[in-house]
Formats: C-alpha cells, sequence, structure tokens
C-alpha cells in the first residue's frame, strides 16, 4: 500500500506521461479515492447509470479512473460510497470505450475501506493534479479521440452560475426509460418509478488560469448538486434557485477556497467536456487569494 503523502511520486496520468490503455485478460483489483459521482442519467444500453470519477491510488494503477456504468438504483440515497471514500472494486478496461481512463466495474465486489477526512491529506493527493490550462484539455481532445479526458482545472475567476428549470426528458429520453422498464418486468416482477429528471439545471461561466483563456461554460453533472434540489422540493424556484447558487457558488467558491472543477468528457463527443464535481478546500491563511467575480 502505498502511503498518502508519497502518491504523487508514482507517475500519475499526465500529459508527459500518455499511458496506453490497459489490456486484461482478468479483472484488476484497484484501490481509489472516489472524487466525483455524476448526477443520474439514462443510457440506452444499460439504463439508469451514474458515472464515478475516482484517483487510482496503489500501482500499478495510479491517476485518474472512470468507473461506468453503475446503476443509479444500487447508488441512490449514497448507500454505497461517498465522495472522498477509499474504495477497493474489481474492474476491467471498458472495451467500447476509447478513453483509457474508462474501466467497468464489477460491483458486488466493492468495499470501502474508509472515508478520507482529513482535508490535508486530500490536498496531499489533488493539490499536485490541478493543472491550469482547460483550454489545452479542449485542444487535446479535439486533435487525438484517445487524448486524456479527465482533469484537475484550476479556477480563477467565476462570472456565474446559470441555473435553470430543466426541460424535462426529451422524446428520445422516454424511449430509453420504456425500454429499461420493459427489460425490469422481464427481471424484477416488483414495479419501480421511473428516474425523475432534475428540476433544475446548472453550468458554470469561468475561466481557467491559462492566460489565454477566453472563458468557458460547462453543464454541472455533480450528484450533490441534484441531491440538493431533492430537499427543496418545498420551495418555489425562485427560493430553490436562490439556495443552490449559495451552495455550489457563494460557499464553495468564497475567496476563502483554493477552486479546481473535476471535468470529464463524453465518449461520443470527447471535445465536450463538464463538470463533475468542485475541489474547493479552504486556502491557509497565508495563502494567495485569487479573484473570483460573482
Amino acid at each position: 500500500m502505498v502511503p498518502l503523502e508519497q502518491l504523487p511520486l508514482w507517475g500519475l496520468s499526465t500529459d508527459e506521461d500518455p499511458r496506453p490503455k490497459p489490456v486484461l485478460a482478468r479483472p484488476a483489483k484497484l484501490r481509489l479515492l472516489i472524487t466525483v459521482k455524476a448526477a443520474p442519467n439514462l443510457s440506452a444500453r444499460y439504463g439508469e447509470t451514474v458515472c464515478v470519477g475516482a484517483l487510482g491510488m496503489d500501482p500499478p494503477w495510479t491517476g485518474w479512473i472512470r468507473l461506468y456504468p453503475f446503476h443509479y438504483r444500487d447508488l441512490d440515497d449514497d448507500g454505497t460510497f461517498h465522495k472522498y471514500d477509499i474504495i477497493h472494486v474489481e474492474a476491467l478496461p471498458a472495451r467500447q470505450d476509447q478513453r483509457r481512463e474508462s474501466w467497468k466495474p464489477i460491483v458486488d465486489t466493492i468495499t470501502t475501506e474508509r472515508h478520507l477526512a482529513s482535508r490535508q491529506a486530500r490536498r496531499n493527493l489533488l493539490d499536485p493534479l490541478v493543472e491550469d490550462s482547460m483550454c489545452r484539455l479542449n485542444k487535446q481532445a479535439r486533435d487525438d479521440r484517445s487524448a486524456r479526458s479527465i482533469a484537475l482545472i484550476r479556477v480563477v475567476d467565476i462570472s456565474a452560475l446559470q441555473v435553470r428549470r430543466h426541460p424535462g426528458w426529451s422524446a428520445e429520453d422516454r424511449k430509453k426509460i420504456a425500454a429499461y422498464f420493459n427489460q425490469l418486468d422481464l427481471l424484477e416482477p416488483a414495479k419501480r418509478s421511473p428516474l425523475q429528471a432534475p428540476r433544475f439545471t446548472g453550468a458554470y461561466r469561468y475561466r481557467c488560469a491559462d492566460r489565454h483563456c477566453r472563458g468557458h461554460r460547462q453543464t454541472l453533472w455533480d450528484w450533490e448538486f441534484v441531491a440538493l434540489q431533492r430537499r427543496l422540493n418545498q420551495l418555489s424556484d425562485a427560493e430553490a434557485a436562490e439556495h443552490l447558487r449559495n451552495k455550489f457558488l457563494n460557499q464553495l467558491s468564497a475567496a476563502d477556497r483554493d477552486v479546481a472543477f473535476f471535468v470529464g468528457n463524453q465518449a461520443a463527443r470527447p471535445q465536450s467536456f463538464s463538470i463533475g464535481g468542485v475541489y474547493a478546500p479552504r486556502r491557509p491563511v497565508a495563502g494567495r487569494r485569487p479573484h473570483l467575480n460573482r
């Protein structure tokens, strides 16, 4: 087991270390720090799914790792694991996904080692991985479909968190739901309610630390963003939206925090990145204060 404070010495994925996607005959045993649980979404193949982002902690499987698919019902109410839990899971590299970070988990092998509660221990692991340029990551993905698909991007200026009413599931989404429930009828006689569309969508407008950055607008697909909406059902749209902005803009992006975004792209559209979660540790008192324009 690699001591937490020594992990950055083990050659994590960087532009200078474009490790090829492994080919394995048997599942690998991964020890991971969970960094992202994305909001549940719909898949024609897998039904109601959740994508999980993590940091591999033990060699040879160090660096960013994406676990997909997880069935939403298995993770509902945060019953399986939480953000910043250290877990063990067996998984195989995802064969039908060109992104080298993507693995297919064997869900019933998951065990939770512990929750990494220490903020300093989290910083020891994650701070060395923070990058300055979302702009460069976008360009790499446009030029090469197998380029890195996960990163932790430093934010120097957030101009807005746009919170808008979700339009509801599209006709294509409703077909996915119907197909999934037809399958459930064959496998599980018990009736289950379909996945509800979230009440709101969210998107950040921000600048990364690239000196040539002209700004980014990226959708927020954070499990915590959707979970908070559930707890605001009794509020009006305006009141609920204000609560969301207060949490995900005013609090997490406050002047005493170092803000970075966990970002990942789509397999079908590798040039399209979204935000899976916010990394916002409180800054040491003597640290530098970035400008946040709210």
